[in-house]
């Protein structure tokens, strides 16, 4: 019972983390909506941001679909980190945005396990499909494909393994990639698919285990920002910030793989 009881405890502090929204900073500062694959980097750019320079964003981490669409509806962002740039391109084009933008990072996916699971972190998704095979998968975690790129790059990579009819039936959707990590790490899921910025962050490294699914078994998670209309001088040094040395420091810990200057 100590053992259940400490282990529903850390799941418990790790989906907290994951999902819990990020506490608003001051009321004059610019919000920044950012792709849910970037909750730990983004938290450590944004506090080095204030460290260095004295101001303040704040930070709304979800679906990049879902904020497209927010953006659409007059929501008062002043500017957008996607997880694909097609949605900041759509946005640029339909008058949204200052420009195109800027390419920040290429995310990559990784199958994620916890402890105890009957799956082994397997990028190659061999394990599981022995696990469909044997009958041993009775929930698996990926974000909504219908608006989380990082879903649909999940799905993407089910499908070259050939097994996305097969495991359509046991999904467990998340509404974005940081709640179907919680979702895999739950204890009541086999595992997921989550984004590999995620997967090394400590509070989710800590959890289980995790592999790389390789690259080109999806499109590429390509990630571009921009500033959006209205944007201010804060969101406009945040922007450039997230060009500096620091931050791609920050973000190439996380596993992204940064575009060249």
């Amino acid at each position: 019972m100590p053992f259940a009881f400490a282990r529903r405890a850390v799941l418990a502090a790790v989906a907290a983390v994951l999902i819990a929204p990020q506490a608003p900073a001051q009321a004059e500062a610019p919000v920044i909506a950012a792709a849910a694959d970037l909750r730990f980097a983004v938290e450590e750019i944004a506090a080095k941001f204030r460290e260095e320079t004295g101001m303040t964003v704040r930070l709304s981490l979800g679906s990049t679909g879902n904020f497209a669409r927010q953006i659409r509806e007059g929501a008062p962002f002043r500017m957008f980190m996607a997880a694909d740039e097609q949605f900041i391109l759509d946005l640029a084009r339909d008058g949204f945005t200052r420009d195109q933008g800027t390419l920040y990072a290429v995310g990559r996916i990784v199958v994620k396990v916890p402890d105890g699971s009957t799956l082994r972190a397997d990028g190659t998704m061999e394990t599981l499909r022995a696990a469909l095979d044997a009958g041993r998968i009775t929930r698996f975690a990926i974000a909504n494909p219908e608006h989380a790129p990082y879903g649909k790059r999940a799905e993407e990579a089910l499908r070259h393994a050939g097994l996305w009819d097969r495991i359509q039936p046991f999904l467990v959707l998340g509404e974005n990639v940081a709640q179907a990590a919680q979702f895999a790490l739950s204890g009541n899921a086999e595992g997921g698919i989550i984004a590999y910025s995620l997967a090394l962050a400590p509070q989710v490294r800590a959890q289980g285990s995790h592999d790389l699914i390789p690259e080109d078994w999806h499109e590429p998670l390509r990630q571009r920002m921009a500033l959006l209309n209205g944007a201010g001088p804060v969101a406009e040094a945040f922007y450039a910030y997230i060009q500096s040395p620091s931050a791609r420091a920050i973000m190439e810990s996380y596993g992204f793989v940064l575009p060249h200057e």
